[in-house]
């Protein structure tokens, strides 16, 4: 990971991560997760499009619960051309090129991420359809439009991804968790070619309000559709923060609670370009 972008925000390098079982952003089985000679993880997607199996460095964040809803959810026309923004594993690029995309370009920022990405298109014999470049954001991809945009990029904030061990690094989505979202979306530009669509999640542990007043600026209120919504338990070790406190006292997130425990929600939405 490397130090703040011109824009002011950190690269982003995939919200995709193991928490051992509780679930945050995340929820791989961790009975699938297994260790290889170098350090490296080799996992099982059962997910949309799968079975499949992915190898990540130490430091590549694993597929979650956010990377199923939104592989559940997205639609590829035949033989489009696909961003996958903040590819990490290069999970969601796969499943793209498995659902029919002619081409799909996944970006990151962390060089690991990407030497994961292509070496995951190589075992899967998905290298002639698949391209991973390194880069902020959308920086590395200004000369592609597509047809559809995954939009799966880091949504939990600063604080509570500093009281979790979770991310590598501790990069997470900002201050309030909706910096990086927000920077994504409003600087989409031409890499969303017309009457393209972009997947957008969100959840409530960020502050979810920004980042959809964002998506409403650019796309307009009548063309975000919202395709899948699930609640989810918030770990103990943050539900007990006092990073979490601070975060509900100011209004930035928004929890309930179902007897002992605290519940988050995570949406796709599928946001349209007219």
């Amino acid at each position: 990971m490397s130090s703040p972008d011109h824009s002011g925000e950190r690269p982003y390098a995939g919200a995709r991560s193991d928490n051992g079982g509780e679930t945050l952003v995340s929820s791989p089985e961790r009975s699938l997760l297994r260790p290889t000679p170098g350090g490296m993880r080799e996992i099982e997607w059962t997910g949309a499009a799968g079975p499949f199996r992915l190898l990540l460095s130490p430091t590549v964040f694993a597929p979650t619960s956010t990377s199923r809803l939104v592989a559940e959810a997205m639609e590829i026309p035949p033989g489009a051309t696909v961003l996958d923004v903040g590819c990490g594993s290069g999970v969601l690029s796969f499943v793209a090129a498995r659902k029919g995309a002619g081409r799909v370009v996944g970006c990151d920022a962390a060089p690991e991420a990407v030497a994961d990405s292509r070496r995951n298109a190589e075992r899967l014999g998905l290298s002639d359809r698949t391209e991973f470049r390194l880069g902020n954001l959308l920086e590395p991809v200004r000369d592609v439009k597509a047809q559809v945009v995954i939009g799966d990029v880091s949504g939990i904030p600063d604080r509570l991804a500093a009281a979790s061990d979770w991310f590598p690094g501790g990069y997470a989505g900002g201050p309030t968790g909706s910096e990086i979202p927000v920077a994504m979306v409003e600087t989409l530009g031409e890499c969303l070619d017309r009457e393209g669509v972009m997947y957008l999640p969100t959840g409530t542990i960020q502050a979810e309000n920004r980042v959809l007043a964002a998506a409403r600026r650019v796309f307009g209120q009548n063309n975000m559709d919202e395709i899948v919504t699930r609640e989810l338990p918030l770990p103990t070790i943050l539900a007990k923060s006092q990073a979490l406190a601070q975060l509900v006292a100011e209004g930035l997130v928004n929890l309930r609670r179902r007897g002992s425990r605290l519940l988050w929600r995570i949406t796709v939405w599928r946001c349209r370009r007219t």
